[in-house]
């Protein structure tokens, strides 16, 4: 089966200031950041300088099997791409980098922006849930990636104060691609809205990043996790569903293969669906070509 992660995060240093409060790695526990005012296990305990590189997340994709990551940006870790345009360039078939616009207000020169990140990266991330005000006062940016032909990850707040504004933005650029994250925000009351996006155009998927973390508090297997996917194919079809896996921050729970190891051994999808929801669709939409060759290697353990 051909595995790839539409949902994850690099960074070499986490040291950003959002909403007037820092996050940043502690300097006694560099696995730990002082976020929002609390002290969070931001990275598994065993990354104890606090950096998040592409080659320990090698690592784990060997591992696990997984051909193929798409990295995504967030704003609590900072702008990354200086350190994204050097993994994307170190590891082309490995690793599908976004870039992330610097200023994201809508006053700011936002097709310049786009256009010059168009220079390095296939596709930008746009944290839809940070940003103040309307989605329409940036239809511009939209145009502007339409054009350039770029891959838009998306993620939406967690109620429905953007939903018809992200419909609208598919409508008026029909040519972008679209992937929207943390499956639509699964546990909230928006989940059902922000999954029908996918049947407002033909170019918009909708990612599964971050579904474990939503599901935290019932843990692996994560059974409603696997409800919760059925519901979203009976609404849009599984062709329009990718699994992502949001590494590093869900590791800090469970490994990086339990992140999808839940959905194969589910009875509750067909061996069919699995292998679309896991990597199939994603290969199709990111256009990805041959996938390298990962053979199982035994654990001691066994």
């Amino acid at each position: 089966m051909q595995i790839i992660d539409a949902h994850s995060h690099l960074w070499l240093r986490q040291d950003t200031i959002v909403d007037g409060q820092p996050i940043r790695s502690l300097s006694g526990n560099p696995s730990r950041s002082e976020f929002f005012g609390e002290e969070r296990q931001m990275l598994p305990p065993f990354m104890i300088d606090g950096r998040n590189t592409a080659e320990v997340f090698l690592s784990n994709m060997d591992y696990a099997q997984v051909g193929v990551a798409v990295v995504v940006q967030e704003i609590i870790d900072g702008n990354q791409n200086d350190y994204l345009a050097t993994v994307q360039s170190q590891y082309p078939d490995r690793f599908f980098c976004m870039g992330m616009l610097y200023d994201t207000r809508a006053s700011s020169d936002l097709v310049s922006q786009v256009n010059d990140l168009a220079k390095t990266f296939r596709g930008i991330a746009i944290p839809g849930h940070r940003i103040q005000g309307s989605l329409l006062e940036r239809m511009p940016l939209f145009k502007a990636m339409e054009a350039q032909k770029l891959i838009l990850s998306m993620c939406l707040a967690d109620d429905e104060r953007q939903i018809a504004e992200m419909a609208e933005v598919i409508r008026e650029c029909p040519e972008l691609k679209v992937a929207i994250g943390h499956f639509g925000m699964v546990t909230t009351p928006s989940f059902r809205s922000q999954v029908k996006l996918a049947n407002c155009g033909k170019n918009v998927r909708i990612e599964s990043g971050g579904i474990t973390w939503l599901y935290n508090d019932e843990f692996y297997p994560f059974p409603s996790a696997i409800r919760s996917i059925r519901e979203a194919a009976d609404l849009v079809g599984m062709d329009r569903l990718m699994w992502g896996s949001d590494y590093p921050r869900t590791i800090t729970a469970i490994t990086y293969r339990m992140s999808y190891d839940f959905i194969l051994k589910s009875n509750g999808m067909t061996q069919e669906e699995k292998e679309a929801f896991l990597g199939g669709n994603a290969k199709s939409f990111y256009g990805f070509g041959q996938l390298p060759e990962l053979p199982y290697i035994k654990n001691m353990s066994e």
